[in-house]
């Protein structure tokens, strides 16, 4: 593995595991939301098949996803525990 590699597999890793925890505060039954779960998960797949690029891709398209599910007030706001707090976008 060369180091562009690594770099992707660790930033992969990196904000899948913040997108894991955002999801913890999120209902699953909203509209659109089985498309995060799906990246999610195309994320998890492609890590193991070691296409960083593609696990990359899938994980920034979940996150884009679910934050424009939350700029669209689609969550019921006394369900959210962080509420944004704390997060980066993404490189």
């Amino acid at each position: 593995m060369d180091e562009t590699q690594r770099k992707l597999k660790s930033e992969t890793e990196k904000w899948l595991e913040k997108l894991e925890e955002r999801l913890e505060s999120r209902e699953e039954n909203v509209e659109q939301m089985e498309n995060v779960l799906a990246y999610r998960d195309d994320t998890y797949h492609f890590l193991d098949q070691k296409d960083f690029i593609r696990a990359w891709e899938a994980v920034i398209y979940a996150w884009g996803i679910l934050e424009t599910l939350e700029r669209l007030g689609k969550f019921d706001n006394s369900s959210e525990k962080n509420n944004n707090k704390g997060t980066s976008k993404p490189l």
